[in-house]
């Protein structure tokens, strides 16, 4: 699909100017794409490369797993020491994910989740330097006063796809009438995030649209 928020042109320069990815996860990339698998975009992998390594986060939670690609590629970036705990429910992507853990070796720092993120959230207990949103995107502002429970001060909660192709600026009768709910609930949460007074967010125009929101200290 194109992106209708940055200029083509513009975001091919940028990501042409980024580092390669391991092998591993280039070959996930391609099957991905053959698969007609949604994963995080090329803007979106470098922004997260560069928060890992300013974060140096102990502990990743993710909200949405599909075959693994984010976290494996978070594993790479993170501190080696880092340990993720990823959540999806798609019962027909879950033993895809798990296998791409293991034939990466990393079986034993990522620990996927599987069910709803709505009926698991509120059972965890650990807190997490560093969450990254990328489920349901019309679930994202029932997802959030549990994600800002277990988000630890001073901690990151990353949320893709923000910006739902540029359909987030249109209203809500230039939307289909499919994706009324979903654009609704992605402008309440936005505005949550930016003015919610334990956050300081940016909303970032990166690949599908992204927000860095900052847990501030009280």
């Amino acid at each position: 699909m194109e992106n209708r928020i940055v200029d083509a042109r513009m975001e091919a320069f940028i990501n042409s100017m980024d580092s390669p990815n391991p092998e591993e996860l280039n070959i996930l990339e391609a099957y991905a794409g053959e698969h007609e698998i949604p994963i995080i975009r090329p803007g979106t992998q470098s922004l997260l490369k560069t928060l890992l390594a300013i974060g140096k986060p102990q502990r990743i939670l993710e909200i949405g797993t599909a075959i693994g690609f984010s976290a494996l590629l978070m594993s790479h970036y993170a501190p080696p020491d880092c340990r993720i705990t990823t959540i999806e429910k798609y019962e027909k992507r879950i033993p895809v994910a798990l296998e791409n853990f293991r034939k990466a070796g990393k079986s034993e720092q990522i620990t996927l989740l599987a069910g709803d993120a709505g009926e698991l959230l509120p059972t965890l207990q650990e807190t997490y330097d560093f969450i990254f949103m990328d489920g349901a995107k019309g679930q994202y502002i029932h997802f959030l006063p549990e994600v800002l429970r277990l988000l630890s001060q001073g901690g990151l909660l990353v949320s893709d796809n923000v910006l739902q192709e540029g359909e987030i600026l249109e209203s809500r009768f230039a939307v289909t009438r499919r994706n009324r709910t979903i654009h609704a609930r992605m402008r309440e949460y936005l505005y949550e995030l930016k003015h919610h007074p334990d956050l300081v967010t940016s909303i970032l125009p990166v690949g599908d649209g992204v927000t860095v929101s900052v847990k501030t200290t009280k």
